[in-house]
């Protein structure tokens, strides 16, 4: 049985896909960009879009019942390599006790310009 949960980001209608998926005791979390509440800006710099990504992201883990300390593999787009440690040091404060497996990637570019970093999620809820 899988379950599935919407985070409210425009794109995921518009797309066709959701936040994250539950299947089993594995939860997969689709590329999390920094999208901020409502009327809301998107947060500046590195740092600060790679807490809201993770915020998204634990949001939706615990929607589906997991939570950060499930996740054993992340992967990071950032468009700016000068952002690698900003966005590294901001993965350590949201993933530090789980250390997860981590890829980062530097990308040409996020669909909205003003985006730096862009998050994706794997995890496993120990039975």
């Amino acid at each position: 049985m899988k379950r599935r949960v919407q985070s409210g980001s425009p794109f995921e209608p518009v797309y066709g896909y959701c936040r994250a998926v539950r299947t089993g005791n594995r939860i997969d979390v689709a590329g999390t960009a920094p999208v901020p509440p409502e009327g809301e800006p998107v947060a500046e710099g590195a740092y600060a879009q790679m807490l809201r990504c993770g915020t998204i992201v634990a949001d939706a883990l615990t929607e589906l019942g997991g939570s950060i300390h499930d996740v054993v593999r992340t992967r990071m787009f950032i468009t700016d390599v000068d952002d690698a440690d900003a966005v590294g040091q901001a993965h350590g404060v949201l993933f530090g006790d789980a250390n997860p497996a981590a890829t980062m990637v530097v990308v040409a570019a996020l669909i909205d310009p003003s985006w730096k970093v862009e998050l994706e999620v794997e995890a496993v809820i120990d039975p």
